[in-house]
């Protein structure tokens, strides 16, 4: 795929961007932003295609693998990150792989996103099976490391979904379950980390948020399975109780501590 033919490679549709005020810039970003949304909305079809494949893959104790590099990578270890403490699930049940480990999280790791072997080599490392799922992220659709990871990932029986910003993508072909959202070219011409990155960010968000509702880690409209790791979400916690069960804050407090876990104090009442 040529780079001429990549919408997220095109010129931005503003120019001189130097000679604007910071509310120009500003206006102009937001402007570009609105149409992330509508460019989600359109593949909410897809979207639902993949959480409906995956739900009963991890009900079967399978686990969901981001992988991406760069901004993209960094955008799916932060969602699986964010699962554990929101919905008090096991950090090893989703899991983010970036091109260059770890240090790429803070710096730029020269060439990692390249190597088309070593995708799949550090999604080896897992020691995936057929009832796991992997997802890759690219917002140019061409990235080697991501390619690699899901062919590799496909030959073993896994299933595979991507996201991406560009229509007909070699990403794309690879996956089963592909979702391109395009969102035009970027305000500064080529930056993925803008646009781009907003759709992949929402869309994983959509994607976590949807399974974890559907793997009963959610009750009513609440998080009621979170991990109390600071005195925010023991607060969180308490009123949640508070609110159920028409207790005074202090005692629904004792209760919370005493159990643990919010679930644990209501389905106990």
């Amino acid at each position: 795929m040529r780079i001429e033919d990549k919408i997220t490679e095109q010129p931005s549709r503003y120019d001189h961007l130097e000679k604007m005020d910071a509310c120009e810039i500003l206006e102009a970003i937001n402007r570009e932003d609105r149409l992330v949304a509508e460019a989600v909305h359109a593949v909410i079809p897809q979207i639902t295609a993949l959480v409906e494949a995956i739900e009963p893959r991890m009900k079967q104790g399978g686990r969901l693998f981001y992988v991406g590099a760069g901004t993209s990578g960094r955008l799916g270890v932060l969602d699986a990150s964010e699962l554990p403490p929101t919905f008090g699930v096991s950090p090893d049940w989703v899991v983010g792989i970036i091109a260059g480990g770890d240090e790429a999280l803070r710096r730029a790791v020269e060439n990692a996103e390249d190597d088309a072997s070593r995708g799949w080599q550090d999604l080896e490392t897992y020691k995936p099976t057929a009832d796991d799922s992997v997802i890759g992220i690219a917002a140019s659709g061409t990235t080697p490391y991501v390619i690699g990871a899901i062919k590799g990932a496909l030959k073993q029986g896994l299933l595979t979904g991507c996201i991406t910003s560009n229509p007909n993508t070699p990403l794309a072909a690879a996956a089963e379950y592909p979702i391109e959202t395009i969102v035009g070219p970027e305000f500064v011409t080529g930056s993925s980390r803008m646009k781009s990155g907003t759709a992949q960010k929402m869309v994983l968000n959509m994607i976590s948020t949807s399974l974890m509702i559907k793997m009963g880690r959610v009750e009513g409209n609440r998080m009621v399975k979170m991990q109390l790791t600071n005195e925010k979400l023991i607060d969180r916690g308490t009123r949640m109780i508070e609110d159920a069960m028409n207790l005074s804050y202090d005692e629904a407090r004792r209760r919370l501590l005493e159990a643990g876990s919010v679930d644990k104090v209501l389905n106990n009442k």
